[in-house]
């Protein structure tokens, strides 16, 4: 027998140093109808693509040793002392206002103790914690803890320890893996070296180090499955498989006992290595138009609930709480934007169409108008930015300006009421007007405006995102 903490990998795996194969199929998958496994397929598509997309980016910061995006090992804090630009590739609709720093968490063997510095109450900064569902579980910072130096713990499911001392807080993680994800405001190009003192403030040490005792008996070496691509994570029947290796990290919630029930039908989560290359043909049909039915759903949501406003993009990131089982909004948060805050900490009204319903692109040209007194209401900081189409990435230009922020506005031409009005357009607007032009690309696009840490009005809906009107 093996145990939830066995680490798969396809049809092999290795506990405690010792590799072991499972070929036989599973009699579930071999008992389920083509129409069975269509549903199921759909619905796992829905749940498990968060958590999918976000192994393929841990994999690419943690794992891929000698590729473009590795950071450092698990349990390693990285600082990234600059903003991001057209070259990061790894995360889509990333901010570029600031600087991030990162820490693959791996709580297996035990908790991570979090060290954050005094910092100034001007300068915003947070500690975003995602688990291995993109649940926001956690935060520290500004408007979550404050200001103050302090050491935070963080403990995965199965750790049982009391409060050490010299702990401000013990900051609970349901999955046995976790993204943590800090933001620092830089204020301008000449603020960078304050940003990276704050940075170097920063540490992360396990709990043992911390304690100055010896170190718990190290958890088994993973054997980490290759990510599918963006691309595939849509189309292929390995999506099942990768979902089924993640799962093994997260140990079942008691909402979502009848879910996993049903995904164990098709041998999703059950503890053995799920593989395709098992399964009938017309079952791995069916699983191929589960997922094409799961993008449709999403599709529709995103035009008839999203592009019309009817929901904000707020319900699409948060606690397992907030989510509530609303599968539909996580998934849209991970493909519109995986990694947004919860809405407490920034809201993201996004642009996907014009004023007149039409969607955006670089042959039209575009104003946004934030006129004076009605700019975003925020305690920290606003932002405008804008990503390129399907990439959902930073677009580059000549001026390598992809956004446009409040840190920006003394720098702005005023409108005579002293608004500002910001132009959208792939041309230039002219020179006279360059100082408020957010350069688009030739094609599709969208845009995502921020407001990190938002004050009431904009949290309730008495302040609204102003219009993007079509000028050409």
């Amino acid at each position: 027998m093996f145990s939830r903490r066995t680490l798969l990998m396809s049809t092999a795996f290795v506990v405690a140093g010792s590799q072991f194969t499972l070929t036989a199929p599973y009699a579930a998958a071999a008992e389920i109808t083509a129409d069975e496994a269509r549903a199921i397929a759909k619905e796992a598509t829905i749940f498990g693509f968060p958590l999918v997309d976000n192994y393929r980016v841990q994999h690419s910061y943690f794992v891929d040793k000698g590729g473009p995006e590795y950071k450092a090992d698990w349990n390693t804090l990285v600082n990234n002392a600059r903003v991001y630009t057209p070259d990061d590739k790894a995360i889509q609709t990333p901010n570029s206002d600031t600087p991030y720093s990162y820490v693959g968490a791996d709580l297996r063997a035990e908790p991570l103790v979090f060290t954050v510095p005094e910092i100034d109450s001007g300068r915003y900064y947070s500690l975003q914690f995602i688990d291995l569902y993109t649940f926001n579980f956690a935060y520290v910072g500004n408007r979550a803890t404050g200001n103050e130096a302090g050491d935070y713990l963080l403990a995965g499911p199965e750790w049982k320890g009391e409060t050490p001392a010299g702990i401000k807080d013990i900051i609970r993680c349901e999955t046995e893996f976790a993204f943590i994800l800090y933001r620092t405001q830089l204020f301008g190009p000449d603020d960078i070296d304050n940003v990276k003192k704050i940075q170097e403030g920063y540490a992360v040490q396990t709990l043992s180090r911390f304690l100055g005792e010896p170190a718990p008996e190290a958890a088994p070496i993973v054997q980490f499955l290759p990510p599918l691509t963006p691309d595939q994570q849509k189309t292929s029947p390995k999506f099942f498989e990768q979902l089924s290796f993640i799962l093994q990290f997260c140990p079942t919630h008691p909402s979502e006992v009848e879910i996993k029930e049903r995904f164990a039908k098709l041998g999703i989560g059950t503890g053995k290595p799920f593989d395709v290359t098992t399964l009938k043909p017309e079952i791995v049909d069916a699983l191929s138009a589960g997922m094409a039915d799961a993008w449709a759903e999403f599709k529709q949501f995103k035009e008839t609930e999203l592009d019309t406003g009817k929901r904000s993009s707020g319900d699409s990131f948060g606690t397992r709480e907030h989510l509530a089982g609303h599968y539909i909004d996580r998934m849209s948060g991970a493909v519109l934007g995986i990694y947004g805050n919860s809405k407490d900490e920034a809201m993201y009204p996004a642009y996907f169409v014009d004023d007149g319903k039409k969607p955006l692109t670089g042959n039209a040209q575009y104003t946004l108008r934030l006129a004076s007194g009605e700019l975003p209401p925020v305690n920290a900081f606003w932002s405008l930015t804008l990503y390129e189409l399907p990439s959902s990435l930073l677009s580059a230009n000549d001026l390598n300006r992809y956004l446009i922020n409040s840190a920006m506005l003394p720098d702005l031409r005023k409108d005579e009421d002293g608004g500002v009005t910001v132009y959208i357009q792939h041309q230039s607007p002219g020179k006279d007007k360059e100082a408020n032009w957010l350069p688009a690309p030739a094609g599709p696009f969208f845009m995502a405006m921020r407001l990190y840490w938002p004050k009431p009005e904009a949290l309730d809906g008495r302040w609204k995102a102003p219009a993007l009107v079509r000028s050409v």
